[in-house]
């Protein structure tokens, strides 16, 4: 090549590696361009995509809420849909809402022979003893030497043994043998007269009446039916007490068979006929209440006693 050529094309590379090195980086040059074009083609559809996802979200949410809408179940209450637990919470709330049983207390003068009558401790402690001894059974028993079986002949000879003389191998000190002075079947129950038991059962229930512990109430269920809820909840509004807190002894005659079964399942509560009534049944009681008709029945047969004794 001529200098005059040369000269004529100034941008014309001097050598093979000048030719290489510009080419490539013309190469390199228009890729970054095609990248910077597509780059800038695709965030307009980026930004498109993410404005789209929103919109499918919100249209999916209202489709699940009309689908449940549309089955019914949403719009249904609670308790129309069923269920134990729907069951038992309704229950328990009619239960919460049911209104309390008023008081059947009825405000009556306890005469003073009865219920204010004097105190005697040793005399009460004798009648319930008296009392539990006449429940004993009696039938312990032990066999003695003459009612053990077998032991018939003589063990050994008299004499010449070394040995002490036996007659029995069913004596007292063999193994297997008879006992010595052992109880015997018999009767514990002692004598107490009438007057002693009606003076302690006075004392007694007068020892009750004094602390507010004797009480007397018209009834314990409205109707014909028994209910165990309604007697219960009238014992707790006499007692101020919860049901189950404290024993109580119902007096009520055997014919009230309301009463009977309304209250024979109630925790805490003993029934007994006015007939019936005893000391040991008051004092192992912490309460004493009587139904209007018992109450009447009881003071009149006790108060006669009373007055036969006073003559």
């Amino acid at each position: 090549m001529s200098p005059a050529s040369h000269e004529e094309n100034p941008t014309q590379p001097e050598s093979a590696a000048e030719e290489v090195q510009q080419t490539a980086g013309e190469t390199v040059a228009a890729d970054a361009a095609d990248a910077g074009t597509e780059a800038a083609d695709a965030a307009p559809e980026a930004a498109d995509a993410a404005d789209e996802q929103p919109a499918e979200a919100e249209q999916a949410k209202p489709a699940r809420r009309r689908s449940a809408a549309g089955s019914g179940e949403a719009d249904r209450p609670a308790a129309a849909r069923g269920g134990r637990g729907t069951r038992s919470a309704a229950k328990a709330t009619a239960k919460k809402d049911r209104p309390a049983a008023a008081s059947t207390e009825v405000q009556v003068e306890l005469p003073a022979e009865v219920f204010d009558a004097t105190v005697n401790v040793p005399l009460i402690h004798q009648v319930v003893v008296a009392q539990q001894a006449a429940a004993r059974q009696g039938t312990h028993a032990t066999k003695t030497r003459g009612e053990v079986r077998g032991g018939g002949r003589k063990p050994y000879r008299q004499k010449g043994t070394g040995r002490a003389r036996q007659g029995s191998v069913r004596a007292p000190q063999f193994t297997g043998g008879g006992i010595v002075h052992g109880p015997v079947s018999r009767s514990h129950a002692q004598k107490t007269p009438k007057k002693m038991k009606a003076a302690a059962l006075r004392g007694a229930l007068s020892d009750r009446a004094r602390h507010g512990l004797v009480q007397v109430v018209s009834g314990f269920v409205d109707g014909e039916l028994p209910k165990t809820a309604d007697a219960v909840s009238v014992l707790s509004a006499v007692t101020g007490a919860a049901a189950g807190a404290s024993t109580v002894r119902v007096v009520a005659d055997s014919s009230d068979q309301l009463t009977g079964k309304s209250l024979r399942n109630a925790r805490g509560v003993h029934l007994i006929d006015p007939g019936q009534l005893n000391t040991y049944d008051v004092l192992t009681n912490d309460r004493v209440i009587f139904t209007r008709a018992a109450y009447e029945s009881f003071v009149a047969r006790t108060g006669a006693a009373g007055g036969q004794e006073e003559r």
